[in-house]
């Protein structure tokens, strides 16, 4: 079993804290599926206020539902449909304060408002995306998406 020390005051510290926790996390671990599962349990157990914490792979064109935390979800997202399918699309994080507001939102869980995905991308080959969810509107911002970034930054390699 692992235990973490993770900082529970400022975000950049729970960020670092969670990006060495990941990195002790899948180091030596090969597969990618184990890989997403810890990071998905590890994002869910530290960050507070979401509902769902997950990845979608890219499969032939289209996002597929990979390992996560929370609810069912959604098990395919065309690209470009949603924030997941336009985060892979364009390839870029899509920070959504109001998912509501957002056009073609895929409403996989009622109960979420607000959403932060983060493209996966390897020796510039599109892997999928790390899909974070929360109840409340407004709740991810750019220090969250920072701190994402990061941890997709170090993910990838160990994914692809």
């Amino acid at each position: 079993m692992y235990q973490f020390d993770i900082a529970a005051g400022a975000k950049g510290d729970l960020y670092r804290d969670l990006l060495s926790a990941l990195d002790a996390l899948t180091a030596d671990e090969t597969d990618a599926i184990a890989n997403m599962a810890n990071a998905s349990a590890l994002l869910m157990q530290y960050l507070p206020d979401l509902n769902w914490a997950g990845f979608y792979r890219l499969v032939a064109d289209e996002l597929v539902l990979g390992p996560f935390q929370g609810k069912a979800a959604c098990i395919r997202i065309a690209m470009g449909r949603g924030v997941c399918g336009t985060a892979a699309e364009r390839r870029t994080t899509q920070l959504v304060a109001d998912v509501h507001a957002f056009p073609g939102h895929i409403a996989c869980d009622a109960d979420s408002r607000s959403e932060l995905v983060v493209p996966i991308v390897v020796d510039d080959r599109l892997i999928g995306v790390l899909d974070l969810d929360s109840p409340l509107a407004g709740r991810f911002d750019t220090e969250d998406q920072a701190g994402c970034e990061a941890l997709v930054a170090l993910l990838g390699p160990r994914i692809g």
